[in-house]
């Protein structure tokens, strides 16, 4: 076989030179005879022997052997180390010419030749762009899309597979193709050919690749590509088949004109039967494919035209199947249930629905399950929904009566992150009432727990809502017994540091609750405001140009408020804040000028 081959390899050169072509296509069937039985020894011979540099003189439109030379390249470029031996032999250009050829066997053996030459090469990849390869390859599975013969066929699947290893993983190479126009392409291809598994499949890999691009979601917005899938995705009984779909779905879901359209053509319904089906299965495949559509199900009502038109008003199938789920056994489903439940609490409408019908106690039960060792995401998840439907004012009392804050107290022990914001920021949003946040205020595990947080800098969201928790507690029940129990967990210092955030919001949120703290136990609070350097901070927020209105409104109400304490007194009278607050007086906010005025006389008077 060796000394065979040896010999063709000869004779291929002299053949080549000479043109002969009945010898030539001996030489070749035997170089893919010899590739046939083993592809990575001959492939080295080829490579050894220089004939490589020989082949782009063979790649002639006119010759009867072309297609067979082509064929030799698609072998040979099956090995990763052959692939850039093919381009700095030059094959590139004539193979491209190739694909001008009105021979079906030449353009497919050229389509396998360039596509394995792509194939995990960045040299392929450039050659084939500077030749200009993807244009023609586009406009062939243009001109060739609608004819269904199997020939035709297997050449489309070739040009799909070409596109796919020229684009794979390489973002300008997608945006190129993208601009080039394939997305509308290979959706016409899918309508057309989604009976013939092969190029199915390929058009699921290109359309897998070209999701991930952000700007291919508005080409794919405006083709049917929603109902192909989805009519794809009822035919497919085959678990890997499906699950090809799936990850095409997935990132076309994150784009909310897409969400509507695949809602319209009943992907939510197909979701929901998989989950019927899997529900109750213990093999790997079926949890995970239940996983994947019930994650997507919750995907799906992240938009806000796809969620409102899968609520219909809280009577619809798809928001009570989802209804159901919260009170299963399983995990997965009791996790996507609740999301679910946060993302149609996204407005006021829906969620006093939702109130009133009786979800808040479901989602309790569903916390109460997952107290002891329960599990973490279901817990955040469950957290999310009760924070949601917290929002509209009228929910408020309702949830306090039905006992949501006892049940999220439980968690207070937790110590996952995201528990724990999720715990904070659902207090938050339910004691604007003052009999509640005065309740809250006196707890004072509660509290200790908060001044603990309010120091965890790791987690900045946990530490930004801890501070506007205890800020809330104070400015919700004006209690002298709150400031009580904040002073003496050790809350003050965090207040007066809250009062520096970048966040405007907070710094205002801490300036009110410290001036509430000044009015009402400024003597309890006294040596905890003044070691934490709060006179110093105001003097630099009223000194800041870059302080919003709102800021040296309060700095100096504030200010006033601290001169019933004669150390605090003494600090602001060093200070000299008489020259920062003059300035004020001319201020472009008429509040802030006015305070500016009354704060002016008032330390005038006790200097």
């Amino acid at each position: 076989m060796a000394d065979n081959l040896s010999d063709t390899l000869k004779k291929l050169k002299i053949t080549a030179v000479d043109r002969t072509d009945d010898s030539l296509e001996g030489c070749l069937d035997c170089l893919l005879q010899a590739l046939a039985q083993s592809n990575m020894e001959t492939s080295e011979k080829i490579q050894g022997s220089g004939i490589l540099q020989l082949f782009a003189s063979l790649l002639i439109p006119q010759s009867s052997c072309t297609a067979k030379v082509a064929n030799i390249i698609a072998e040979i470029a099956k090995n990763e180390f052959m692939r850039i031996p093919c381009v700095d032999a030059g094959l590139i250009s004539p193979l491209v010419q190739l694909l001008n050829s009105k021979d079906q066997e030449v353009l497919l053996q050229t389509g396998r030749a360039l596509g394995n030459i792509c194939y995990d090469s960045h040299e392929g990849r450039s050659a084939v762009d500077q030749a200009g390869g993807a244009q023609i390859v586009i406009d062939h599975l243009r001109s060739l899309c609608s004819i269904t013969d199997p020939a035709n066929e297997k050449l489309l699947t070739v040009f799909c597979g070409m596109l796919m290893n020229y684009s794979n993983e390489n973002d300008s190479l997608q945006a190129q193709l993208i601009n080039m126009g394939v997305i509308p392409t290979l959706v016409k291809l899918l309508g057309i050919h989604c009976q013939n598994a092969a190029l199915t499949e390929m058009c699921l890999v290109a359309f897998g690749n070209l999701a991930e691009l952000e700007s291919s979601k508005e080409q794919f917005a405006s083709t049917n590509i929603a109902e192909e899938l989805v009519k794809l995705f009822k035919k497919q009984i085959e678990h890997d088949k499906r699950e090809m779909v799936f990850e095409v779905l997935a990132p076309l879901a994150e784009n909310d004109a897409i969400k509507l359209q695949l809602v319209e053509a009943g992907l939510v319904e197909c979701l929901l039967e998989i989950v019927q089906q899997k529900v109750d299965s213990d093999k790997e495949e079926d949890i995970a494919e239940l996983k994947t559509a019930s994650d997507l199900m919750v995907l799906l009502l992240l938009g806000d035209e796809s969620m409102q038109k899968l609520f219909e008003g809280g009577k619809g199938n798809v928001f009570q199947k989802v209804l159901s789920w919260i009170p299963s056994n399983n995990h997965q489903l009791q996790l996507a249930g609740a999301l679910a439940i946060a993302n149609f609490a996204r407005n006021d409408g829906n969620c006093i629905h939702m109130v009133d019908n009786g979800i808040v106690e479901k989602l309790m039960d569903l916390l109460d399950r997952h107290v002891e060792d329960g599990n973490v995401t279901v817990q955040h998840a469950a957290l999310s929904a009760l924070r949601n439907l917290a929002i509209p004012v009228v929910n408020k009392a309702k949830m306090l009566s039905a006992g949501v804050t006892e049940a999220v107290l439980k968690f207070l022990k937790s110590e996952m992150p995201p528990v724990q914001f999720k715990l904070l920021g659902t207090l938050r949003m339910l004691i604007d009432a003052q009999e509640a946040a005065e309740q809250l205020g006196k707890n004072v595990k509660l509290v200790e727990r908060l001044v603990e947080w309010c120091e965890a800098k790791d987690h900045a969201g946990v530490m930004g809502e801890s501070n506007r928790l205890l800020s809330a507690l104070i400015r919700h029940s004006k209690s002298k017994d709150v400031i009580k129990t904040i002073v003496q967990s050790g809350g003050v210092k965090h207040l007066v540091t809250m009062a520096t955030s970048e966040h405007v919001i907070m710094q205002n949120e801490a300036l009110v609750a410290l001036a509430l703290i000044a009015a009402l136990e400024l003597g309890t609070a006294e040596k905890d405001l003044e070691s934490a350097k709060l006179v110093q901070i105001l003097h630099r927020l009223l000194a800041d140009e870059r302080s919003a209105p709102e800021i040296k409104y309060n700095s100096m109400v504030l200010i006033c408020a601290l001169m019933g304490s004669e150390p605090l007194h003494k600090e602001v009278q060093d200070l000299a804040f008489l020259d920062v607050v003059s300035k004020l007086r001319s201020h472009e906010n008429k509040s802030v000028a006015q305070q500016a005025s009354l704060t002016e006389q008032r330390l005038a008077v006790e200097s």
